[in-house]
């Protein structure tokens, strides 16, 4: 796969290609490779974590939806570069302090575990930003959702960025405005952001995070639900904060097309989910994919593919990290 003590493999780039290339830089400009990048170093690479995975998701079907948003939250942090895997240290401030992951994030046990095994078997050759790739797609298809193609070659940063999570990822009030605009950097359209929040169709929410839309009668809610989730979820915001509600009341454990037939009911929990049907310019595609389960179906794997190529470095960037959680 690389050769001259790097992994260089790019599929556009024959071996004698990728060494003149070597000769004039340190770094390798290569898009990533084919879900057959380590069908010759790590044959038994993918089989492995997606054992880990459905292990995991058997044991708790929430942790497929902590998995999906893991690489979600990995890849919009300066990239699909396992940066929010790494824990503070003299040189790094972690990502997993910023607001839209203090205690929320999780999944991590399943990503090391992954590690492990594959450490044992192919010591040096999986990145843990390909493991979380991967894990995702492995999630989507243990909860009944798409499966597809994972893109390959990932290498793990070196650095991760605290400031870049605070500013990059999307807050539970985010307004339809600041959620496009946050996915246009990133390269993905509008019909992206709908499709990824529909993973929103499984998982769980904190109190805290939706307290002030049940309680505000002026909100874009249904009365009846918003009454519902009050009984867990008290007013005094001292209290129940940690409580947890389903995003999907319907399927809270099936990747399906529930969640965007509640935004048209204004059953969306979270407001920064509700606002893609508000009489905005997402409404259309909501009410598409409440309708049509294979559209969603498609344009979510598609989407994922696309969040999966957001800046990711390959060839002689960044390391392939021993553990997870810290540099070499």
């Amino acid at each position: 796969m690389g050769s001259f003590g790097l992994r260089t493999k790019c599929s556009s780039f024959p071996v004698a290609a990728a060494f003149l290339l070597l000769l004039f830089s340190t770094t390798c400009s290569c898009n990533l490779s084919s879900s057959t990048f380590y069908d010759s170093t790590c044959p038994k690479a993918l089989s492995t974590i997606q054992t880990s995975v459905r292990r995991a998701v058997s044991r708790e079907r929430r942790l497929a939806a902590s998995l999906i948003r893991l690489h979600f939250h990995d890849c919009f942090v300066q990239g699909c570069d396992a940066s929010i895997l790494l824990k503070s240290s003299s040189s790094i401030v972690t990502e997993q302090g910023a607001p839209q992951n203090n205690n929320s994030v999780r999944g991590f046990e399943v990503i090391d575990e992954a590690k492990s095994q594959l450490e044992r078997i192919c010591p040096g050759i999986v990145s843990c930003a390909d493991i979380l790739a991967v894990a995702a797609r492995d999630s989507s298809v243990a909860v009944g959702g798409p499966s597809w193609a994972v893109k390959l070659g990932r290498r793990d940063s070196t650095t991760a960025s605290l400031s870049k999570a605070i500013t990059d990822l999307p807050l539970f009030t985010a307004s339809l405005a600041n959620l496009t605009s946050l996915f246009a950097t990133k390269g993905l359209n509008t019909r992206d952001l709908v499709a990824l929040s529909g993973s929103h169709t499984i998982g769980q929410a904190h109190c805290s995070t939706f307290r002030g839309r049940i309680y505000d009668s002026s909100s874009d809610i249904d009365a009846n639900f918003a009454r519902t989730r009050q009984r867990r979820c008290p007013s005094n915001s001292t209290q129940g904060s940690t409580n947890l509600a389903p995003l999907d009341l319907v399927t809270p454990n099936q990747l399906d097309i529930n969640y965007f037939k509640n935004l048209i009911q204004k059953k969306g929990l979270l407001a920064s989910d509700q606002v893609l049907f508000s009489g905005g310019s997402t409404d259309d595609i909501v009410i598409e994919y409440s309708k049509k389960s294979a559209a969603f179906s498609s344009d979510f794997a598609s989407a994922m593919v696309k969040m999966g190529d957001i800046e990711p470095l390959t060839g002689s960037s960044g390391q392939i990290r021993k553990i997870c959680s810290a540099v070499n």
